[in-house]
């Protein structure tokens, strides 16, 4: 791990119900709970992971199986650390965990819609910008960004 915590948080798979709290409060704090969900989080092939200090969810991320640029791939989204816990390893360690699960699935090639603020932590962790700036309306600037392992 590399959080300094008095109690290490578990990194483990997760259900869309143990994630979705911290997803909407991080990321669509202004929309219903219910707007918060993805159309495919409850699908066979998503992956939920988070980072659990006792049942508290602090950490969070989810995999999609969804083509880019044609190819079998998996798009991240809902990307969420709490922020009292932010900037300590817990975002890092949740993705390396979900983008081993489904390396076990054989996917290779990982996308997102990266927000600009969140930019500089994926390019730490290796992926690389695949567009120009655009906007998505309730969430502001993005760009798509790639990792392939």
């Amino acid at each position: 791990m590399h959080a300094e915590f008095s109690k290490t948080p578990t990194i483990r798979l997760a259900s869309a119900a143990e994630v979705l709290p911290l997803r909407r409060a991080i990321l669509r704090a202004d929309v219903p709970m219910e707007e918060a969900k993805f159309w495919n989080d409850e699908a066979p092939d998503t992956l939920h992971g988070g980072a659990f200090l006792e049942d508290r969810c602090i950490g969070c991320a989810t995999l999609l199986r969804e083509p880019f640029n044609g190819k079998d791939a998996c798009r991240l989204r809902g990307m969420a650390v709490d922020s009292a816990y932010q900037s300590r390893g817990i975002g890092t360690d949740v993705l390396e965990f979900l983008l081993k699960q489904a390396m076990q699935t054989g996917v290779r090639i990982f996308w997102c819609n990266a927000r600009v603020p969140a930019m500089n932590f994926y390019k730490r962790m290796g992926w690389e910008i695949q567009s120009d700036i655009f906007d998505i309306p309730t969430a502001g600037p993005h760009y798509v960004m790639s990792l392939r392992r």
